[in-house]
């Protein structure tokens, strides 16, 4: 498969259209199943009821783009078939199946942990056939480590992006800014299927942001939040950097998904804090604390894409100066995130 930069752009722009497209009749089938969010002041801040199934175009845009992109790219000699097995292997197919959960907790409502035992079973199968296929793309230690420390990863990712759609375009504009750092380090070192993959979600996600920005017109659900955590999380995990020593290479991936994380953490460590569970649900994220302190809900979600926008931009930098300007860009971003931690958690988590 050789795909050329203006085939690249033609991806993001196929994608964007495609998902922007699809969400017109998603949007219109939520509507007619009765498949709306409904207002809660205790855990939700909308005051009107919106449509929940926009992760239904999400997928369709990415695997209908990805698919496409990888068959038109291939050569008849058989490369663009293993190119096919491989994604759909460990993206394209747990990703579906995840969604397909999602979907089915949008549409009918499942427990916490039924949903944290499916995420952990499909993402130790995918971190199985990275590690054993060698795609991995900074593997260190044994093959068990890389084994673990993935499933770790990709539950992870899986719930954080759930935990972080919770405001208008905060998830979508986020994972669209994460999608395009991943891009320009995978293009830069020749990862071409890394490449595709991200920027057909990036150009996916942000169709999907403009009828997901404030005011929402419909939201990506469960269906969309996880399909796109095992989208980003094995694209960042088969990203390649290239840089040494390992550790620096490994930082990439965190920094690139550090406000989704921060958000989680945020959420998790304030509940454990009230002795309340984890899988509770609450209005006590980033989102929620910026506009208790002051901000209104477009202001919040253009905040917290800023952020991600920083992030993304540390993780370049750190890619393209490994060295000792590297190490400093590493230790500041740790102490940035761990001061935002702080100041977050000081933060009132209720009205």
């Amino acid at each position: 498969m050789s795909i050329s930069t203006t085939q690249f752009l033609i991806l993001g722009v196929a994608a964007f259209t495609l998902t922007g497209l699809l969400t017109w009749p998603v949007r219109a089938l939520a509507i007619r199943l009765g498949a709306m969010d409904a207002p809660n002041l205790a855990r939700k801040t909308q005051v009107e009821p919106v449509p929940y199934l926009g992760g239904i175009a999400i997928a369709l845009g990415i695997t209908i783009t990805t698919l496409a992109a990888v068959y038109v790219g291939g050569n008849t000699s058989g490369e663009n078939n293993d190119q096919i097995k491989d994604l759909a292997l460990t993206v394209l197919l747990p990703a579906l199946i995840l969604g397909a959960m999602g979907l089915f907790d949008d549409l009918r409502s499942l427990s916490p942990w039924p949903r944290l035992i499916a995420q952990s079973v499909v993402g130790t199968v995918v971190a199985l056939v990275i590690v054993n296929s060698g795609t991995i793309g900074t593997p260190f230690g044994t093959s068990t480590l890389n084994t673990a420390v993935s499933i770790f990863w990709i539950v992870g990712i899986c719930n954080s992006i759930n935990f972080f759609d919770n405001l208008d375009g905060a998830a979508a504009g986020s994972v669209a800014i994460a999608a395009l750092g991943v891009f320009f380090i995978a293009f830069d070192r020749g990862q071409e299927l890394v490449s595709a993959l991200s920027v057909v979600t990036a150009g996916a996600t942000i169709g999907f942001l403009m009828w997901n920005k404030s005011p929402a017109k419909i939201y990506m659900g469960d269906a969309g939040a996880l399909f796109l955590g095992i989208i980003i999380s094995v694209a960042t995990i088969r990203l390649n950097p290239g840089i040494e020593p390992t550790w620096k290479s490994l930082t990439i991936p965190v920094i690139l998904l550090a406000v989704p994380l921060l958000d989680t953490c945020v959420a998790v460590f304030s509940r454990l804090a009230r002795g309340v569970s984890p899988l509770t649900g609450g209005k006590d994220h980033l989102s929620h604390r910026l506009v208790r302190a002051g901000l209104t809900r477009p202001m919040a979600a253009i905040a917290l894409w800023a952020a991600s926008g920083v992030c993304a931009v540390i993780a370049v930098l750190v890619y393209k100066n490994s060295g000792a300007l590297g190490s400093l860009l590493i230790t500041a971003f740790a102490a940035g995130w761990l001061l935002a931690l702080a100041l977050f958690l000081r933060t009132p988590s209720h009205d």
